[in-house]
Protein backbone atom coordinates (compact mmCIF):
# COMPACT_ATOMS: atom_id res chain seq x y z
CA UNK A 1 0.00 0.00 0.00
CA UNK A 2 1.06 3.49 -0.84
CA UNK A 3 -0.03 6.98 -0.47
CA UNK A 4 -0.30 8.57 -3.82
CA UNK A 5 0.69 12.13 -4.97
CA UNK A 6 -0.74 13.38 -8.61
CA UNK A 7 1.02 15.25 -10.93
CA UNK A 8 -0.33 18.82 -9.08
CA UNK A 9 0.84 17.30 -5.54
CA UNK A 10 -3.01 16.45 -4.20
CA UNK A 11 -2.80 13.38 -1.92
CA UNK A 12 -4.96 11.16 -3.63
CA UNK A 13 -5.26 8.92 -0.62
CA UNK A 14 -4.08 5.28 0.45
CA UNK A 15 -4.03 2.25 -2.45
CA UNK A 16 -3.48 -0.97 -2.44
CA UNK A 17 -1.05 -2.41 -4.78
CA UNK A 18 -1.65 -6.22 -5.95
CA UNK A 19 0.95 -7.81 -8.73
CA UNK A 20 -1.22 -10.12 -10.80
CA UNK A 21 0.23 -12.51 -13.38
CA UNK A 22 -0.96 -12.22 -17.06
CA UNK A 23 -1.04 -15.64 -18.72
CA UNK A 24 -0.40 -16.29 -22.40
CA UNK A 25 -4.35 -16.71 -23.22
CA UNK A 26 -4.59 -12.97 -21.94
CA UNK A 27 -3.49 -12.28 -25.35
CA UNK A 28 -5.36 -11.21 -28.73
CA UNK A 29 -4.36 -11.51 -32.09
CA UNK A 30 -2.48 -8.01 -31.91
CA UNK A 31 0.10 -9.59 -29.27
CA UNK A 32 -1.58 -7.78 -26.25
CA UNK A 33 -4.05 -7.82 -23.63
CA UNK A 34 -7.67 -8.40 -24.87
CA UNK A 35 -10.15 -5.95 -23.55
CA UNK A 36 -12.47 -8.55 -22.53
CA UNK A 37 -9.14 -10.05 -20.52
CA UNK A 38 -9.33 -7.28 -18.96
CA UNK A 39 -12.18 -7.61 -16.77
CA UNK A 40 -10.97 -11.28 -15.60
CA UNK A 41 -7.74 -9.00 -15.00
CA UNK A 42 -10.02 -6.75 -12.37
CA UNK A 43 -12.08 -9.59 -11.17
CA UNK A 44 -8.50 -11.48 -10.07
CA UNK A 45 -7.67 -8.29 -8.02
CA UNK A 46 -11.03 -8.26 -6.36
CA UNK A 47 -11.26 -11.51 -5.12
CA UNK A 48 -7.41 -11.10 -3.74
CA UNK A 49 -8.25 -7.84 -2.32
CA UNK A 50 -11.65 -8.11 -0.74
CA UNK A 51 -12.28 -11.99 -0.04
CA UNK A 52 -11.38 -13.76 2.98
CA UNK A 53 -8.17 -15.72 2.80
CA UNK A 54 -8.14 -19.76 3.35
CA UNK A 55 -6.14 -21.12 6.21
CA UNK A 56 -2.18 -20.42 5.56
CA UNK A 57 -2.52 -17.47 2.57
CA UNK A 58 -1.66 -14.01 2.78
CA UNK A 59 -3.56 -11.36 2.05
CA UNK A 60 -4.21 -7.72 2.47
CA UNK A 61 -6.07 -6.06 5.58
CA UNK A 62 -9.18 -5.31 3.30
CA UNK A 63 -9.52 -9.08 2.57
CA UNK A 64 -12.84 -9.30 5.12
CA UNK A 65 -15.29 -10.20 2.95
CA UNK A 66 -17.07 -13.94 2.64
CA UNK A 67 -18.98 -14.17 -0.56
CA UNK A 68 -19.95 -17.34 -1.41
CA UNK A 69 -24.01 -19.21 -1.67
CA UNK A 70 -22.91 -20.91 1.31
CA UNK A 71 -22.01 -17.85 3.13
CA UNK A 72 -25.67 -16.61 2.24
CA UNK A 73 -23.33 -13.60 0.70
CA UNK A 74 -23.07 -12.77 -2.97
CA UNK A 75 -21.02 -10.17 -4.18
CA UNK A 76 -22.44 -8.73 -7.90
CA UNK A 77 -21.68 -6.25 -10.18
CA UNK A 78 -23.50 -3.09 -11.02
CA UNK A 79 -21.69 -1.39 -13.57
CA UNK A 80 -18.13 -1.53 -15.16
CA UNK A 81 -15.97 0.87 -16.87
CA UNK A 82 -12.58 0.44 -18.10
CA UNK A 83 -10.32 3.48 -20.22
CA UNK A 84 -7.67 2.06 -21.98
CA UNK A 85 -4.70 4.39 -22.45
CA UNK A 86 -1.96 2.16 -23.68
CA UNK A 87 -1.70 -1.54 -25.17
CA UNK A 88 -0.34 -4.19 -22.29
CA UNK A 89 1.85 -6.00 -23.95
CA UNK A 90 2.61 -9.71 -22.29
CA UNK A 91 5.70 -9.91 -20.05
CA UNK A 92 6.53 -12.18 -17.22
CA UNK A 93 6.45 -9.78 -14.03
CA UNK A 94 2.85 -9.31 -12.76
CA UNK A 95 1.39 -5.90 -13.33
CA UNK A 96 0.63 -3.54 -10.51
CA UNK A 97 -2.99 -3.42 -10.22
CA UNK A 98 -3.46 -0.47 -7.74
CA UNK A 99 -7.29 -0.01 -6.04
CA UNK A 100 -8.78 1.94 -3.69
CA UNK A 101 -12.42 3.10 -3.44
CA UNK A 102 -14.33 5.93 -5.10
CA UNK A 103 -17.37 5.36 -2.77
CA UNK A 104 -19.14 3.23 0.20
CA UNK A 105 -22.49 3.14 -0.15
CA UNK A 106 -25.46 1.60 2.13
CA UNK A 107 -24.69 -1.81 0.57
CA UNK A 108 -22.47 -0.86 -2.49
CA UNK A 109 -18.66 0.02 -3.06
CA UNK A 110 -17.26 1.59 -5.83
CA UNK A 111 -13.96 -0.32 -6.86
CA UNK A 112 -11.38 2.47 -8.91
CA UNK A 113 -8.40 0.43 -10.06
CA UNK A 114 -5.00 1.71 -12.25
CA UNK A 115 -3.61 -0.71 -13.95
CA UNK A 116 0.11 -0.48 -14.13
CA UNK A 117 3.10 -1.71 -15.51
CA UNK A 118 5.33 -4.14 -13.44
CA UNK A 119 7.08 -2.01 -10.35
CA UNK A 120 10.51 -4.12 -11.26
CA UNK A 121 10.79 -3.26 -14.85
CA UNK A 122 9.47 0.93 -13.99
CA UNK A 123 13.43 2.34 -14.05
CA UNK A 124 13.65 5.83 -13.99
CA UNK A 125 11.04 6.22 -16.37
CA UNK A 126 8.37 5.19 -14.02
CA UNK A 127 5.37 3.12 -14.70
CA UNK A 128 2.90 2.83 -17.85
CA UNK A 129 -0.62 3.59 -17.06
CA UNK A 130 -2.41 0.89 -19.00
CA UNK A 131 -6.17 1.72 -17.88
CA UNK A 132 -8.18 2.59 -15.77
CA UNK A 133 -11.58 0.79 -14.55
CA UNK A 134 -14.26 1.30 -11.72
CA UNK A 135 -16.64 -1.84 -10.89
CA UNK A 136 -19.31 -0.88 -8.46
CA UNK A 137 -20.36 -4.32 -6.50
CA UNK A 138 -23.68 -4.96 -4.50
CA UNK A 139 -23.57 -6.98 -1.39
CA UNK A 140 -26.41 -8.84 -1.48
CA UNK A 141 -28.30 -11.85 0.43
CA UNK A 142 -27.94 -15.24 -1.25
CA UNK A 143 -31.15 -16.18 -0.76
CA UNK A 144 -33.12 -13.06 -1.30
CA UNK A 145 -31.42 -11.73 -3.85
CA UNK A 146 -31.83 -8.16 -1.52
CA UNK A 147 -29.13 -5.66 -0.91
CA UNK A 148 -27.46 -6.22 2.49
CA UNK A 149 -25.52 -3.42 4.51
CA UNK A 150 -22.04 -2.72 4.58
CA UNK A 151 -20.95 -4.08 8.30
CA UNK A 152 -18.81 -2.16 10.33
CA UNK A 153 -15.77 -4.83 9.78
CA UNK A 154 -15.90 -4.14 6.04
CA UNK A 155 -15.83 0.00 6.70
CA UNK A 156 -12.98 -0.54 9.09
CA UNK A 157 -11.14 -2.48 6.71
CA UNK A 158 -12.28 -0.24 3.12
CA UNK A 159 -12.29 3.15 4.87
CA UNK A 160 -8.82 3.89 4.65
CA UNK A 161 -8.79 3.53 0.97
CA UNK A 162 -11.03 5.76 0.53
CA UNK A 163 -10.56 8.41 -2.27
CA UNK A 164 -11.10 10.40 -5.27
CA UNK A 165 -13.62 8.54 -7.93
CA UNK A 166 -11.93 8.08 -11.60
CA UNK A 167 -12.87 11.12 -13.46
CA UNK A 168 -12.63 10.11 -17.73
CA UNK A 169 -11.27 11.64 -19.96
CA UNK A 170 -13.10 10.45 -23.11
CA UNK A 171 -16.19 10.79 -21.80
CA UNK A 172 -19.23 12.67 -23.33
Amino acid sequence: MTDIADDTGRDRGRRLHLPIHLRWGDLDAFNHVNNTSMLKLLEEARVRAFWLPQPGEDAPDTAVLESSIHSGVLTLIARQEIEYLAPVPYQRHPLDVQMWFGKLGGSSIEVCYDVCSPVETAGDSGQTLYARATTVVVKVDAESGRPLRLSATERDAWSPYLGEPIEYAHRR
